[in-house]
Parts: C-alpha cells; structure tokens; sequence
C-alpha cells in the first residue's frame, strides 16, 4: 500500500454511518476547557482508513486539532522514524502490534496516558513508552460456502491434504498479524516453547501455495473465495461478520496470543503536548466504546464491553509469550521461517 497523506475532517457520512449501527458518541462541547490551543497533530499509521476516520473526526471535533495522517506499512513507518527521515513532520505512531514495536522503544518518549489506571493490568504500559490501545488476537478465518466437511479448530487442522494451496497467510514482514500468528504459531504448537514449535511450521509451509503481500489479501481473499481459510486478525474476521459475509472466526484450540497494538510520541516530537493529548483521547472511555463497538476491536479497558461479533475472552484459550525473547528473536525467526517457507514451497512467487 503506498503511502498517502490525508487531513481527516468531520463529515456528515461518518456521523450517518455511526447512527446506522445503533451507537452514538457523546463528548462534551462548548466549553473552553474542552478545546486546546494547538493548530495541528502529525501521525504515521499503518491502520485502515476507514479505522482512522471516525476516530481522529471526534478527535478534531472535540479538541479543535487538526490531525494529518500518513498512512503506510508498519516496518516502512518504523524505518522512516528510525533513520529520522522527514520525521520533523511526524508525532504519533499509531499500529503495529507490541513485539514490532517493543525494538524501536528508543524512537519513543516516555509518557503515560491518564488512563493508565483504567487499563487492564495485561495491558498497563510498564515500558512507559508503548501505550496499548487494542487487544488484538490472532484467529482463523474459514469461508463456510467452501470448507465442506473438512473441520477447522486450530493449527494442527490446517496440515489436511485437501487444504492445499486453499490457506491464506500473508508472509510480508510489514505486517503485524505475520509475526503475531508466527509467534502464536511457535508457542502453541511448541506448547509453551517456541524452539519445538518450527516442526510445525516446516509442515504448515508445505501445505502453503505462494505467498500474500497484505494483511488485507488473506481476510478478503478468504470472503471472495479465493481460499478456505485464512491466518488473520479478530478485527478483520469480525468486520467481514458484520457485513453478512458466510465466514467463521476460529480460535485455535492449541492456544491464543492476543497481541496489544500499541500507540507511540515519537521522541523529539513537534506537537509534544498534542500528541500526548491524542494518546489519552484515544485510550478515553468514549473514544474505546467506539473503537470496541463500532469498528470490532477489543478495548485495552476494564470497563468498555467488546462487539457482539466477538466471544467473551474467557472462552478462548489464552496463552502467553515471552516478551523480551521475542524481540530479541524476533528477527532471526522472521528469517528462519523464510529459509523453511523457500525451502518447503513448490511455486514460491508473490501474491499481492
């Protein structure tokens, strides 16, 4: 997806859209406290458009802030930052899930929202740099028009002869939900150690048949028909549910990480106190009964309910990681499962 600038505006579709889906938003207005005497917010995200809109349009509403977005894939965002290009025109970054961003804390300013106290304990940011947002787990999308009697609850059952070449799972490292369901993949089918995990992996490639560039192209692939199932994220399959599409949401019974996506001040950043202002904004109350609502995603809160598109987590399998092994890991097995899928695959090409 190229990168592309846009300055989100409040607009009546999107107020109509929210009102079509039985949720109203309501902030507080029409007081001076309420506006904050700053021109505008500068933000990288690699989050949907249609994610972004309805969020930053309350956000703009409320503070009087004008917010300009860059959109874009997660690792180029990350790499912009990181080499310091052009980011004097940046404050926030805004997606990508906790073990992407967890390496590049140093990028970051230290800042806690106000709503910290409010955050799940899981979710609490104890780095001080890496706010969570969403709570975010990996899942399995199956079309039911095409999985015929063939059973799918979990990894193991993705090896079936009959869904050869039929699985979708985007291998592109610009994308979160690759390395979350490489790691869940690692830690549920090691059971608990990720270094037992990769003969699965060598199995699973096998069954593979080519590769996706995009996130987008495994959830949307699997509602067209193009494949069987697909290793996405609950956000993606949850939305193609609300939309009336024929699909299940799978959570694999070996096991469940659920991934927080974080938001970032980028250090050094121009808009300093706009930034920390978006931060606690979008982890407000308000702001998170949209997000879980509206748009499918888990709230990071203790008191804002998920969609009714979603189970209550208690039902999933949760398990857990080591976070500071996977960022210390992260790269070599990101390329290690690059050497297993190239050596493992009979047409190794590149779907986009």
């Amino acid at each position: 997806m190229k990168s592309r600038f846009f300055v989100a505006t409040i607009i009546v579709s999107l107020v109509l859209a929210l009102g079509c889906v039985g949720f109203t938003l309501s902030f507080n207005k029409g007081t001076d406290n309420d506006v904050i005497d700053y021109e505008q917010l500068n933000i990288y995200s690699s989050h949907a458009v249609e994610f972004l809109s309805p969020i930053i349009a309350e956000f703009e509403s409320r503070t009087g802030i004008r917010v300009n977005i860059k959109t874009g894939r997660t690792d180029d965002l990350l790499s912009k930052i990181e080499k310091r290009q052009n980011t004097d025109d940046v404050d926030i970054m805004w997606g990508g899930s906790l073990s992407v961003l967890r390496p590049y804390m140093n990028q970051f300013e230290e800042y806690s929202s106000v709503n910290e106290p409010y955050v799940c304990d899981e979710y609490n940011n104890v780095e001080g740099m890496l706010t969570r947002f969403v709570d975010v787990p990996s899942v399995i999308i199956v079309n039911l028009d095409l999985v015929g009697d063939v059973e799918i609850k979990g990894y193991e059952d993705l090896l079936n002869p009959k869904l050869r070449g039929k699985i979708a799972f985007c291998t592109s490292s610009a994308s979160s939900s690759y390395h979350d369901h490489l790691i869940n993949m690692l830690y549920a089918m090691g059971k608990g150690k990720p270094e037992n995990g990769w003969g699965y992996v060598v199995d699973f490639c096998r069954n593979l048949n080519g590769q996706l560039y995009s996130a987008s192209a495994v959830y949307q692939g699997v509602a067209d028909g193009e494949f069987v199932a697909g290793l996405t994220f609950e956000e993606a399959a949850a939305k193609l549910l609300s939309e009336g599409e024929n699909i299940e949401i799978v959570y694999m019974k070996e096991g469940v990480l659920s991934a927080p996506e974080c938001i970032c001040l980028v250090k050094d950043a121009p808009n300093m106190e706009n930034g920390k202002a978006f931060i606690d904004f979008v982890t407000g109350y308000d702001a998170q009964r949209l997000i879980a609502q509206n748009l499918n995603r888990r709230s990071v809160r203790r008191d804002v309910e998920h969609s009714k598109y979603l189970i209550d987590k208690e039902k999933i399998n949760i398990i857990y990681s080591d976070s500071e092994l996977v960022s210390s890991m992260n790269d070599e097995w990101v390329q290690h499962f690059m050497r297993i899928y190239s050596e493992n695959i009979d047409n190794y090409n590149w779907i986009d």
